[in-house]
This record gives structure tokens, sequence and C-alpha cells, in this order.
């Protein structure tokens, strides 16, 4: 698997009230549609257009942020035509195909909500890391020279 493109198509956020105590976040990503993308490549090889959305709905009515797009990835042409039966037949795709689709698309969606949240004054849409409490670390002398 070979990714060679990706564009976002749609970018909404829209704040419908300031947040104020405990806000929940909710996630979601979901393919929209497979297709076979044309593109002028070795004949041993296919490309595929992946639309997708991907939205975070900040709850109680606080916000929302929709993101839409398409990645597309370049196979070899015999597991297109495979891919492509399984998407038309069940609309699912063999998770050893679809592990990294997935994984890329959500580091895109997720920094881009990230930096959009941000804009708007919104909690990150994601958990960031946190420090925990611990005991005084100190760092080890160094010798002199």
């Amino acid at each position: 698997m070979s990714i060679v493109g990706f564009n976002f198509s749609k970018i909404l956020v829209q704040r419908t009230k300031q947040a104020t105590g405990k806000v929940n976040i909710k996630n979601n990503i979901q393919l929209k549609d497979v297709e076979e993308a044309k593109l002028a490549i070795d004949a041993k090889k296919a490309a595929l257009r992946f639309t997708f959305s991907f939205t975070s709905i900040y709850e109680p009515d606080i916000a929302k942020i929709e993101l839409e797009g398409e990645l597309i990835s370049i196979e070899d042409a015999s597991a297109v035509k495979e891919l492509l039966a399984s998407w038309k037949k069940s609309r699912t795709l063999d998770k050893k195909f679809m592990n990294p689709i997935m994984n890329h698309l959500l580091a895109k969606c997720n920094v881009e909500a990230l930096i959009l949240s941000k804009e708007l004054g919104l909690p990150a849409p994601i958990p960031l890391p946190r420090i925990q409490e611990q005991e005084t670390i100190v760092a080890p002398a160094q010798k002199a020279k």
C-alpha cells in the first residue's frame, strides 16, 4: 500500500456557546465510499479513492467540527479488484488493508481538529499527554573536567 494523496474537501467548525462545566467530546470517523481512481500508473497497479467524514461533537450542544475529504492509495491491480468487490458487497474491507488507511485518516483529522479547536477556544478533541504528580527527580551530577 502506498498513500499518494490526501485532501480535505469540507472543513466546518462551529461553536454555539461557551464551554463551561463538564464537556463530553465524541469523535467519529467513517468511510463514505471507496472507488477506483483513474491515474496514469503501471498496468500492474491501480489506485483507490477513499472518501471519508470525521466529526467531533462537543456536548451538551457546545460545538462541532466536521471534516470531509479523500485519500488516494496505490495497490496491486488484483488487490484493488478484491477490495472493490468486498466494498460493493458488504461495505467492509479487510482489516490488514483497512487499519493503515484508518490510522492515516485519524492522524490527519485529529491534528486538523486540534488546530481548529484551538482557534475557537474549545477543549482539545483528543486527550493530550499530561505529567503525573511524581517525586522530585534530581539529575545525576556531572563530572568536572
